[in-house]
């Protein structure tokens, strides 16, 4: 039996695109303290340099890398800096909540090019690197309960995080014969700085009480764990999945019956 943990990231090489805060920040950390270098990257290069210096002070291995992935030349900067990355996460995404016919094309465009264009160029690039030094790899995409089902006024963001679902299917069956797996996080209510004063609602409250299993929103600290186990060995076997952490949002509903005594 190995003496090395299935889940350790010793010796690995981890873009985090996205890395700033929220969700991105919280994987980018974990990672780190699996053993992983982590390049933790975003347009906020002040955010960034603060939160790696706070992980190289822990004993973690850590830099800051300035991305903006809604633009080419940033990300063609970032693909020949760093040629031997071994895990991918791409976290990096925006959105705005407003019916279909108010959204402006600007609008539009920005999420198009932050949550998808971006992330398919990243994506493509470092992919190739991975292919290239045929060492195997893992690539894991920070989707959506939008990536799996519908909720209204989310019209353009669903759009990108269901693409990042199909396109995690088909590349963990185009990569898969050169070790590269795949997959997919859902996150669900996942108290954010883009979400968190439509959360301050207490009708929001209320209405995920009788929602989901778990009755509380949660935080990014929860979508973490599962980013680490699949950007580790321990989820060699597991390759176009979409995952959802989402207190059972997806699967369950609660209701008022009770069964008599």
């Amino acid at each position: 039996m190995s003496k090395t943990s299935p889940f350790s990231l010793a010796g690995k090489t981890a873009l985090v695109a996205g890395a700033s805060r929220g969700i991105g920040l919280a994987i980018a950390k974990e990672i780190a303290a699996a053993g992983a270098h982590t390049i933790l990257a975003s347009r906020n290069a002040a955010a960034l340099e603060k939160e790696a210096a706070a992980l190289n002070a822990a004993g973690l291995s850590a830099e800051a890398f300035s991305l903006d992935v809604a633009s080419d030349a940033a990300i063609q900067n970032c693909v020949d800096r760093f040629p031997a990355v071994d895990i991918l996460v791409n976290v990096a995404g925006t959105n705005v909540r407003k019916r279909l016919k108010d959204f402006t094309q600007e609008e539009y465009d920005r999420i198009m090019q932050t949550n998808l264009h971006g992330i398919v160029k990243l994506t493509r690039g470092v992919g190739q690197k991975m292919i290239e030094r045929g060492q195997g790899g893992k690539v894991v995409n920070i989707g959506s309960l939008m990536s799996i089902l519908g909720l209204p006024y989310l019209a353009v963001y669903a759009m990108t995080k269901s693409a990042l679902w199909g396109l995690t299917r088909v590349l963990a069956a185009e990569w898969g014969r050169h070790n590269i797996q795949v997959n997919c996080i859902a996150p669900g209510f996942i108290i954010t700085d883009l979400n968190r004063a439509m959360w301050q609602a207490k009708e929001m409250t209320d209405w995920l009480q009788g929602a989901q299993a778990n009755p509380q929103p949660g935080t990014p600290e929860d979508c973490a764990p599962l980013a680490v186990f699949l950007a580790s060995q321990g989820s060699n076997y597991i390759t176009g999945q979409c995952i959802a952490v989402d207190g059972g949002y997806s699967t369950t509903r609660i209701w008022p019956f009770e069964p008599s005594a």
